[in-house]
């Protein structure tokens, strides 16, 4: 398995904007380029950084951006594009949580009246 982190400086102000394209290209390369999703996440020293996990480096070069309008408005938000770091995956502890299950809905019994 391959991944990538990604981290950007952003323009003040346009946060929503880019976390909006962000979700919108992260989408289309999840649908149709085989990627294994990402996450988007905000440091505590103000960089926007994205962990994006993929089958292997060669389904990541193969994809082209499947959502031109959606990187349109990374780009117009972004101040500065950081080095992006490529990762081999050694060993995989991450879980994520069991859903919580959806309460059942109330059933009205009928009264013996």
């Amino acid at each position: 398995m391959f991944a990538v982190i990604y981290r950007w400086r952003l323009h003040p102000g346009r946060e929503q904007q880019f976390a909006d394209g962000w979700h919108r290209v992260t989408a289309a390369i999840h649908a149709r380029c085989g990627s294994y999703g990402s996450r988007l996440h905000r440091a505590d020293d103000g960089t926007w950084v994205a962990y994006a996990r993929w089958p292997d480096e060669e389904t990541r070069e193969r994809c082209a951006a499947p959502d031109p309008e959606g990187v349109a408005m990374m780009l117009e938000a972004m101040a500065e594009r950081l080095p992006e770091t490529r990762l081999q995956i050694v060993d995989d502890l991450l879980a994520e949580p069991e859903p919580e299950p959806e309460p059942e809905p109330a059933h009205e019994h009928d009264s013996l009246g």
